[in-house]
């Protein structure tokens, strides 16, 4: 299990997310987005504190079409905390430390 953040691409995505055994939150980026730079620092937080339960990847959406359209993606930063296909949560914007880690802790701690 990896206890850094994965890079993926469109064509990761089914390997990397959707048949991962564990959750997956899912980090959608842009290199031009400003509040993703907001967001960076505690989506490496969250890989620090729940690698053991949990993975983390980002997409860049400008490259990765595809994926951005199917998750209906309409503006980042935006995350996606899946099990398989399906979808537990989902938020666009930023959001605080203490919701986003609320928004871990309530999925991730009942598993």
């Amino acid at each position: 299990m990896s206890k850094g953040v994965i890079t993926i691409t469109d064509a990761d995505f089914e390997t990397e997310v959707l048949k991962a055994e564990q959750p997956v939150l899912v980090y959608f980026w842009a290199s031009w987005c400003g509040p993703c730079q907001l967001m960076s620092p505690m989506i490496n937080l969250a890989a620090a504190k729940y690698s053991d339960r949990l993975k983390i990847v980002k997409m860049e959406i400008d490259p990765n079409p595809l994926t951005v359209k199917q998750y209906q993606v309409e503006g980042v930063p935006a995350l996606r905390l899946m099990k398989g296909e399906q979808i537990l949560e989902s938020t666009e914007g930023v959001i605080s430390k203490d919701k986003f880690l609320s928004l871990l802790d309530q999925h991730l701690d009942n598993n």
